[in-house]
């Protein structure tokens, strides 16, 4: 029910920016079928949808706990830098601006690697029953 009511919104913006009635421009930020690490991004099947917008703040030179999502989440960064680690050794750096699709059960961690403090937006698409974040212990 939610995935149509989604498309049936979708269509009428469309309908609606299309129409003239509103004035939009857009620009593709990131269109991949892949993770930051190159990795295919999976299936994802979800009974009960739910959706989490997320405006994080991590002071300058702070470093997150070692932690792994279970769920899709991808985020834009929108000021300071941002280095993201694998456990597996994968670096991406950050820029104001930049996009990520973040991994999916693989553990890393971000650091603020810039001047000021790093900020980023970050949407999770998953299960009501799903956790955004796990610590690793």
């Amino acid at each position: 029910m939610m995935k149509k009511y989604i498309q049936y919104l979708f269509l009428a913006v469309c309908v609606l920016i299309s129409s003239g009635a509103y004035a939009a421009n857009s620009e593709t930020v990131i269109h991949t079928d892949s993770h930051w690490n190159q990795q295919p991004i999976k299936p994802i099947h979800i009974d009960h949808p739910q959706v989490t917008i997320l405006r994080i703040t991590i002071p300058a030179g702070e470093k997150l706990s070692m932690h792994k999502h279970p769920i899709l989440n991808i985020g834009y960064l929108t000021k300071g830098e941002l280095t993201v680690r694998s456990e597996n050794g994968d670096v991406l750096v950050l820029k104001p601006g930049d996009p990520i699709v973040e991994l999916v059960d693989i553990w890393h961690y971000g650091e603020s690697t810039g001047t000021e403090d790093a900020e980023i937006v970050v949407t999770y698409v998953g299960d009501k029953a799903d956790s955004l974040s796990i610590a690793k212990e």
